[in-house]
């Protein structure tokens, strides 16, 4: 898949999903309507959309057809705009920026912004329940995996890991398994919403998949912590993040710029590795390992 190719699918998933959102969440007309503005402003209009791209990439690998993923596609980027709602708070981050824009609390309240968030994470657990399009058994393998993902074993808790790691020294296995649970959870979810849409996906190769998810959780978060740096040193001239300098563990911050560059590349060639023998149908799985250690922002 060339850059083109790949500039092109992205496109096309970011359009479908955009859509698909546009119609599922609530009109900001029906009340009640400050809720309901809320929620579409922390959810469409913006985001790479990676979670629902790999949800499109993991079934296209099995011959789904897209209309047979949208709703997981839906529901995993609703759960990811709940999280970003939340750690943008006060009590967690206190960002007032996200994407170039206000934050939730900062464009309507506090308040406004933690119903939200409480009601995009309903909202995605709805969607699955009622994709008609999916056969009842799918539907709940998909609710249970999304809804371990996003719990204290999955996102949740490498939240509550992150606070606490806030201000301490920790080594480079517990700082993996941080990012691996708040981090690489929902990202792994993601791909496997993708393979339970195949009802006859051999067992192997969706392992393969788990395992490429997995390391791409991990170098997505290496990734993001450079970006950090970097995006800190070009703009104010600082020589580390915005998160280290609040006392977060950083990959950068443990292993140094040039060290995590490296462990970034590692784990996507760990992930291509997994796929290695499968044919044109992953694709754009191998193009995304690719373009999440690639992305400027």
């Amino acid at each position: 898949m060339t850059d083109n190719d790949l500039a092109i699918y992205l496109d096309s998933c970011r359009g479908r999903v955009e859509a698909a959102l546009d119609r599922l969440l609530p009109s900001p007309h029906v009340a009640p309507q400050r809720l309901h503005a809320a929620m579409r402003y922390a959810s469409l209009g913006s985001g790479k959309r990676v979670r629902p791209m790999l949800v499109y990439a993991g079934g296209q690998a099995f011959g789904v057809a897209p209309e047979q993923l949208d709703a997981a596609a839906c529901a995993v980027e609703l759960i990811h705009a709940y999280s970003l709602v939340h750690d943008d708070l006060p009590a967690m981050d206190n960002d007032e920026l996200r994407r170039g824009q206000p934050t939730c609390h900062k464009a309507y309240d506090e308040a406004t912004a933690i119903l939200a968030g409480d009601a995009l994470q309903s909202q995605a657990f709805q969607i699955l329940a009622q994709a008609g399009e999916l056969p009842p058994r799918t539907r709940l393998s998909m609710i249970d995996t999304l809804a371990v993902a996003s719990g204290s074993h999955g996102m949740a808790g490498g939240q509550a890991l992150d606070l606490e790691a806030t201000g301490q020294d920790i080594d480079l296995p517990q700082l993996e398994n941080l990012h691996i649970h708040k981090t690489g959870a929902l990202i792994r979810a993601a791909v496997r919403l993708g393979t339970l849409a195949a009802t006859d996906a051999p067992e192997e190769q969706v392992e393969k998949l788990d395992h490429y998810a997995k390391c791409i959780g991990l170098a997505f978060q290496v990734h993001d912590d450079i970006l950090d740096v970097l995006g800190e040193t070009a703009v104010i001239g600082k020589t580390q993040g915005k998160d280290a300098a609040n006392g977060k563990p950083t990959y950068p911050s443990l292993l140094g710029l040039d060290e995590a560059r490296e462990k970034a590349d590692v784990l996507v060639a760990d992930a291509l590795a997994s796929l290695a023998g499968m044919g044109d149908e992953v694709a754009p799985l191998r193009a995304l390992a690719r373009y999440i250690v690639e992305r400027s922002h």
